[in-house]
């Protein structure tokens, strides 16, 4: 049977052709997701500048399953006890902060860069190549291309925004020799922790072993750190000591990668399966004339099978080179998106090209499986007498699966709607929408000839070919369902889950800033402003009240026991000065007040002041940022918005454990009557950059992102995936479907009927199967945002503009009619008589 199935293959090229380009699709998508998961696991970072030290010690960003948005740094005196260690050769403390460079009239001359100590500098490499070393605390030493780009020489001065504060740095000299790529500025040791605003604290600090023993000394700096929230770093984990934000990359790119994959290999099989299922179809005469004359169902399978097989291997291997591209290109875009540190290094080995490649394979085998079952179990007289005209579809395990689907989305459904609240429910509508997509797929034929019974009116009105179309729909119903079905895919996956992440950011945006009763919010334009810049803000004429605001992530932390394994939860927090809040924010505490927000304290939303031990009046712990655990005094609560949970800090003490220690944001609120340009006009010549100082309305207010970013690029590639498969779906059907009428529209023709009527009557077919895809797609979207928007904010609508749902079901639309009548209008290039001689 495989040597039958391989001349099959090659008598039918045109037809396998639509599998071999699903197959290579879903391919192409698993070797991706494959590269992205083993990128993940490895997490790899090669260090830049801290490359040439073995060994680096850095503060431990981890804090239960998650990673602490902030830098962990570590006690300036571990350097001595480093150096002292015996096989260090040298330990070099490395310590890294913002540095805006800035032209003559002080305006930003370029973006944002690190500064950091010279000592780091000479171990990524450089040497002075004009110059000295920076020795002096008002001297800076720059690479040769940072030096080329401001123009500057040694002995030249430069103006930076360091610390938020213009400050003016003689060059001591111009480096070369490093590999390093990114430009920075280079201090001495000691003024770095100055400029840094910690000279009692550093970074990292990497060690240069002398020789000997390199296992006894990694466990000697394991001894010299325990009892520290500090770890030792070796290989690429040196690099996450530089890019600490690259720590977030293995959980993201493992979650993402296993839930796209997991989606796309589901999608694949059905794809798959419909277009074998429809390619089976079309063959119902040749498998039932095999079963005839003796083949078993067991040898009709193998064959099927074979086929397919033959097609997703030759699929598999044609995919390697696209996919590992695809994966890295990917990951690119994540990079660019934010979701990922773009020092992150690409990886995939053989083990998930394998691993890719075997499921690629697994799901032809399952779609060829169930594409099969029905030709191999007719009996040999009924499958001649189905050939010659379509009726059956409907079996007690395709109704069992379909009920099961919509009974799996009804309870999902229910949960989303009264279990969940703000953005986690997207948990459940997500999987909601596959699952209503199924049970819709599953049911197709049945639907579709109801559907056409009510749009038979519509057809009607367009004449005879509106007539043909409307008997030719009834006659194929099988076949027009399963062009109806991937348009119903494109549509309602397509409108779900754009608009649930859409949904997700508009409504989030509209709680961070429903949170705000400031006129404005002041930023810089050089990453932060001191400290005191608030103060000088709240005394400028017409200005009421003005508070620095930032955000961060705490967590409480239930330490694990010999019954209990633990637990961390996180908690937004935003920093707020308390005797500015009830003029800054909108926020109206149901017990306590802001006035009591000083020292070590926080007001907390009532869904935590309910637990046991948290009321207010009592003390929480919550680690903060940066690692430390803070007690906290509870001076009040207030009623957040389910999903939506925030806690106040005094802004003086989540700013002193943030990584700049910086003022990302100024809300103010001013005088009744004081307009935006008198306010910006003042704040020229405050700050420790004057002009460096913007001024935006309110809802441009800041929040911390957290995993929104891996949120948005899962819905989005998602989407743009589903919506690919269900195109490649889509044109496989009515291409192969157009092939395969060749016969009827040359009979049409020999007896009258015109290239433009044949047109006609295929454009009110493609017309029907875009108006019953479109509908029951319409029906998927609303099964699984309703729920969802009810369990966001309250509303059964979504939120985000219309026009998204209408240019998806333009696109599709167009896509419709394009997939049909092109291919037609190819099959009424041959003569009618030569179609009839050859099919």
């Amino acid at each position: 049977m495989f040597r039958l199935a391989l001349q099959s293959l090659a008598f039918r090229k045109g037809g396998f052709l639509a599998s071999f380009v699903a197959l290579f699709f879903g391919a192409t998508v698993l070797l991706a997701c494959g590269g992205l998961m083993e990128t993940g696991i490895r997490g790899a970072v090669p260090p830049q500048r801290l490359a040439a030290a073995p060994f680096v010690v850095t503060g431990d960003q981890h804090t239960g399953r998650s990673v602490l948005p902030d830098r962990v740094r570590l006690p300036a005196e571990l350097v001595a006890t480093v150096q002292h260690l015996p096989g260090v050769e040298r330990a070099v403390p490395d310590l890294s902060f913002p540095v805006a460079p800035l032209d003559a009239a002080g305006r930003p001359a370029g973006p944002a860069l690190e500064g950091h100590g010279w000592s780091a500098g000479q171990l990524a490499g450089y040497a002075p190549r004009e110059g000295a070393a920076p020795g002096a605390p008002d001297e800076v030493l720059l690479d040769e291309a940072l030096a080329r780009r401001l123009g500057v020489h040694a002995g030249d001065t430069v103006q930076l925004a360091v610390a938020g504060s213009r400050q003016g740095f003689r060059v001591s000299g111009v480096a070369a020799g490093s590999a390093v790529t990114t430009s920075a500025f280079y201090f001495s040791d000691r003024q770095a922790g100055v400029l840094l605003g910690r000279p009692d604290q550093v970074d990292s600090i990497a060690v240069v072993p002398s020789a000997g023993d390199r296992g006894a000394l990694e466990r000697a700096l394991e001894s010299a750190v325990a009892g520290r929230s500090a770890v030792v770093l070796t290989g690429d984990d040196r690099g996450t000591a530089e890019f600490p934000d690259a720590l977030a990359a293995p959980t993201r790119l493992i979650s993402m990668s296993a839930v796209f994959g997991g989606i796309a290999v589901l999608v694949a099989v059905f794809v798959v399966g419909s277009t074998l299922a429809l390619l089976t179809q079309q063959r119902r005469r040749e498998n039932a004339l095999l079963r005839a004359i003796g083949t078993t169902p067991r040898q009709l399978r193998r064959m099927v099978v074979g086929e397919a097989l033959a097609v997703a291997l030759a699929a598999t291997l044609a995919a390697l080179l696209p996919g590992w591209f695809a994966g890295r290109w990917m990951l690119g875009r994540l990079a660019d998106g934010g979701v990922v540190a773009p020092q992150v290094s690409y990886h995939e080995g053989w083990i998930p090209m394998l691993v890719a490649g075997a499921v690629s394979l697994l799901s032809a085998v399952a779609a060829a499986s169930i594409a099969a079952r029905g030709a191999a179990s007719a009996r040999p007289v009924e499958a001649l007498a189905e050939a010659a005209l379509e009726r059956r579809w409907l079996s007690a395990p395709r109704l069992l699966l379909a009920l099961l689907c919509f009974a799996g989305g009804t309870a999902l459904a229910v949960v989303t709607a009264t279990a969940m609240h703000g953005t986690i429910a997207a948990s459940t509508a997500g999987p909601s929408a596959m699952l209503w997509a199924g049970g819709l797929a599953l049911l197709g034929p049945g639907l579709t000839r109801g559907l056409t019974a009510v749009l038979g009116p519509l057809l009607r009105l367009g004449g005879l070919p509106g007539y043909l179309a409307l008997h030719n729909a009834r006659a194929r119903r099988i076949r027009v369902a399963g062009a109806v079905t991937p348009v119903m895919l494109a549509t309602g996956l397509a409108t779900a889950l754009i608009y649930l992440q859409v949904s997700q950011s508009v409504v989030a945006h509209r709680v961070s800033t429903d949170l705000l009763a400031a006129d404005a919010v002041v930023t810089s334009s050089t990453g932060g402003m001191q400290p005191r810049t608030v103060e000088q803000i709240a005394a400028l004429p017409g200005v009421r009240a003005a508070s620095a605001y930032l955000t961060s992530e705490a967590f409480q932390v239930v330490p694990a026991t010999a019954d209990d394994d633990g637990d961390v939860t996180e908690l937004p927090v935003a920093g707020i000065a308390g005797d500015a809040a009830d003029r800054v924010l909108a926020v109206r505490p149901t017990a306590g007040s802001f006035a009591q927000l000083t020292g070590d304290s926080v007001l907390l939303p009532t869904s935590w002041t309910a637990r046991k031990g948290q009321e207010v009046g009592s003390t929480v712990t919550l680690q903060l940022g940066d690692g430390t655990s803070v007690p906290l005094r509870v001076v009040g609560s207030f009623e957040a918005k389910p999903g939506f949970d925030t806690a106040f800090l005094p802004a003086d003490l989540l700013l002193a454990h943030t990584s700049t220690g910086l003022v990302p944001q100024v809300l103010v609120s001013t005088d009744p009557g004081t307009p935006t340009d008198a306010l910006r006009a003042a704040l020229a010549d405050v700050g420790g950059v004057p002009g460096s100082l913007r001024v935006t309305e309110p809802d441009s207010a800041r929040a911390r992102a957290g995993d929104s970013g891996t949120s948005a690029w899962i819905n989005y590639l998602l989407a743009g995936t589903l919506v690919g498969y269900a195109v490649i779906s889509l044109a496989n059907t009515l291409i192969v479907s157009a092939t395969e009428r060749r016969r009827e529209f040359a009979m049409q023709r020999l007896i009258g009927a015109t290239t433009r009527q044949v047109m006609r009557m295929m454009s009110a077919e493609a017309l029907l199967v875009a108006l019953c895809g479109t509908f029951l797609g319409t029906l998927v979207g609303a099964a699984t945002l309703v729920p969802f928007s009810l369990a966001l904010d309250g509303t059964p609508r979504p939120q985000g503009p219309l026009w998204i749902y209408l240019a998806v079901v333009g696109s599709v639309g167009a896509l419709t009619f394009l997939a049909t009548l092109l291919p037609v209008r190819l099959a009424l290039r041959a003569r009618p008589a030569e179609v009839i001689a050859t099919t």
